[in-house]
């Protein structure tokens, strides 16, 4: 079964261990069993992200230390931590049909662009419900932060992580890893998106004919437009790659890329989701709902800002090199 899993993942490069003893593994039999049925993966996608919302839901209640306030008289610690465990267990199987999808897709042909932008949305819808399901369980505890609300002040500060840290962490991630899938592997290898290239095809759809379509390329045209504003020693070198040798490109450059690159992919794996699940599952269920906020505003944007500027350094000298 090795070898099957092997052929439908993009890289051993860009794989996280955990997505490969773990999340592959069971996503492959996912896999497998909506092939038979002839499941389309752009179904199973749209179901990982029910999946994830209703997880989201789950980290709603209190659990351990605050299961008997005043707004949750009903329910006991017991109750509350059963209901968090619940999510733990619905994310993840949210995760697996994540993975299920892609693989799939391979396996079927059945790949298109919207799959590429419904699979890099799912994680973000779950986290829409998980950031308000966690800013609203601490409301409801009422706890006293010196003499104001500390649920505006919960809500303030998820708002920071959800709407500016998480996104630029996501994006930078997803992009640097195609970004060395092209370079490994050529542009059929990867999903490297450009701006301009989805502003065509976002234009080019109509709201009447292809309204589920319009609506995701919406976002997405500004997630790529983003990657490239994050980037912007990558950009120059990328487009003197392509001045100077078109889709010819060298071995030995591909290689001084994968050189310099793979070291960083294991920040890059740290950005994506299971070690933000990790830290979440964490908070959750000891009751502390805000650890996974602050450990993503100050953790995980101090690795994405360490990791944007050795990518950022490595590219002026290859791109000093090429010229």
């Amino acid at each position: 079964m090795q070898e099957k899993i092997a052929s439908t993942i993009k890289s051993n490069d860009t794989e996280e261990y955990i997505d490969i003893i773990w999340t592959r593994q069971i996503g492959y039999l996912w896999a497998k069993f909506f092939e038979k049925l002839g499941v389309h993966p752009n179904t199973v996608t749209i179901i990982s992200m029910i999946l994830g919302a209703m997880a989201g839901i789950c980290f709603y209640f209190p659990s351990y230390r605050y299961g008997s306030t005043t707004t949750f008289e009903w329910m006991t610690p017991c109750i509350g931590l059963t209901i968090n465990i619940c999510g733990v267990l619905l994310l993840a199987w949210a995760n697996f049909y994540d993975s299920a999808d892609g693989q799939l897709a391979r396996m079927t042909g059945k790949k298109t662009k919207l799959g590429r932008i419904l699979d890099g949305a799912a994680s973000e819808v779950w986290f829409i419900f998980i950031y308000h399901a966690i800013v609203f369980r601490v409301w409801n505890q009422n706890i006293p932060f010196t003499e104001m609300n500390w649920g505006v002040i919960a809500y303030l500060y998820t708002a920071v992580d959800g709407f500016i840290c998480h996104p630029v962490q996501g994006r930078i991630a997803d992009y640097y890893r195609n970004i060395h899938l092209y370079f490994l592997k050529g542009k059929e290898g990867s999903e490297v998106d450009t701006y301009e290239e989805q502003k065509k095809i976002y234009d080019s759809l109509s709201w009447r004919e292809n309204f589920v379509e319009k609506f995701f390329q919406m976002f997405y045209i500004n997630w790529c437009k983003g990657q490239a504003k994050d980037t912007p020693q990558l950009q120059k070198l990328l487009a003197k790659v392509k001045e100077k040798y078109g889709t010819d490109i060298p071995q030995s450059f591909r290689d001084e890329y994968r050189k310099n690159s793979f070291p960083l992919l294991k920040w890059t794996n740290f950005l994506t989701f299971n070690w933000r699940a990790i830290f979440l599952y964490i908070s959750c269920l000891s009751d502390e709902p805000m650890f996974v906020v602050t450990i993503e505003i100050f953790i995980f944007t101090a690795v994405r800002i360490y990791m944007n500027r050795k990518h950022e350094s490595f590219c002026k000298k290859m791109l000093a090199n090429i010229q």
